[in-house]
């Protein structure tokens, strides 16, 4: 039995990422196609790390997507990715996916936390319906999101005629993300295995048939699932229209001076050398310059006003906790990185042993793709500080797109 917490009950976002998807065509599953160059599974978890709200996620994927699943993880922000718990594997129906997930989350979570299950197919979630839903399982302990039915519905016989013309007053259809208190739909789950009910269409069906009332709260037209291709040729449609966006690029420069040591950080890559830095943090000249090109996009200061060296907290710091956090405040602006370039000058150490490392390491952080970053090396020829081996510098550059002022950006 899951333990009880005494503190405030925590989130979880338990995203089903386990089908098939064949309908969508596209010869991998829908979930991992790209919508505007990002895979949907990438963007469905983005919206619930942005969520202050949300503490943990817990993904469930089938046994053959290991390397697809990765894929789509490499291109989320370390500063958040942490949140993400080690997956679980699905099985043969979407009621035991889930199930496999629960028992997953079954030494993390207390019987009152609230568990948010999410298809991972509904990229398009706001962070609206992710409050709606907390606040709904907090009240009710079971909730449902719900739109009303707009269209006459009617039941259709076998021959293909109209039998029946329905009240659609009463009528809603269903959404994602589906709100319970954990304890509360574990027990369903485990009492519907027992009883090999399996004809459940979603969670809230399932905490039906367990004989628990469900509550609704309003759900979101724009919260659409992505099941066939129409669906993904309308979902590119919209992301390359709903923000009308700017190119911007900025450019950032640092130095540091050589001292004692025997490493140099660069790039987020420790490199043999027979000197250190002279810095406050780890020194990593690159990162540096990469931070103030894009606090300089945005118009957001630079590295020191973020991170001064008068303050104790960043002695000996790791940069890419800066870079992470740069690029999290562009994110935040709604901007997307289309390339980032560093020309680093310095006489030694010899970067090319390193450069995949490194042009790794940078795409990792700012989850882009590594052919998205430019590595440059060169020496002063001798001349001024660099060429005297007193020490090294680096020079950035990064271009990006932002939503025009007073525009909306809610796509993840």
């Amino acid at each position: 039995m899951a333990q009880q917490h005494p503190t405030q009950p925590r989130v979880i976002a338990l995203v089903v990422a386990a089908g098939r998807g064949v309908r969508a065509g596209g010869g991998i599953p829908k979930q991992y196609r790209k919508l505007a160059g990002v895979p949907v599974l990438t963007q469905t978890l983005q919206a619930f790390l942005k969520s202050d709200l949300v503490d943990l996620v817990q993904v469930v994927i089938h046994r053959d997507d290991t390397h697809l699943y990765q894929q789509a993880l490499d291109r989320i922000d370390p500063a958040v990715s942490h949140r993400i718990t080690r997956h679980a594997h699905g099985s043969t129906t979407r009621m035991q996916t889930v199930s496999n997930g629960l028992e997953a989350l079954g030494h993390l979570a207390g019987d009152s936390d609230i568990i948010l299950i999410h298809d991972a197919a509904r990229p398009f979630i706001s962070q609206d319906i992710i409050r709606r839903a907390i606040e709904a399982a907090t009240d009710h302990g079971a909730a449902v999101p719900v739109m009303a039915m707009t269209d006459t519905v009617k039941r259709v016989d076998a021959a293909g005629n109209v039998s029946e013309t329905l009240d659609r007053t009463s009528l809603h259809t269903v959404q994602t993300p589906q709100a319970f208190r954990f304890g509360l739909v574990r027990t369903a789950h485990s009492a519907a295995a027992k009883a090999g009910y399996q004809d459940a269409t979603d969670d809230g069906g399932l905490v039906e048939w367990a004989g628990l009332p469900v509550a609704t709260f309003p759900g979101d037209p724009a919260n659409i699932k992505l099941t066939t291709a129409e669906d993904f040729v309308m979902a590119e449609a919209r992301m390359v229209t709903a923000p009308s966006m700017l190119a911007r690029v900025a450019t950032g420069y640092d130095v540091h001076a050589f001292g004692k040591g025997d490493h140099v950080w660069l790039c987020g890559v420790n490199i043999p050398h027979d000197r250190g830095v002279v810095a406050h943090s780890d020194g990593d000249v690159a990162l540096h310059a990469l931070c103030d090109a894009i606090f300089g996009v945005i118009g957001d200061g630079d590295i020191g006003v973020h991170f001064p060296p008068s303050d104790p907290r960043w002695r000996g710091a790791a940069s890419d906790q800066f870079f992470a956090f740069a690029c999290e405040r562009l994110r935040a602006r709604g901007g997307i990185i289309d390339h980032l370039d560093i020309s680093l000058v310095c006489e030694t150490p010899k970067i090319g042993p390193y450069r995949s490392a490194m042009l790794a390491r940078i795409a990792g952080i700012a989850s882009i793709r590594p052919d998205q970053v430019g590595l440059k090396a060169t020496t002063s020829e001798g001349l001024g500080f660099t060429g005297r081996s007193e020490g090294l510098a680096a020079l950035a550059t990064v271009t990006v797109r932002l939503p025009e002022p007073n525009g909306e950006r809610d796509v993840p």
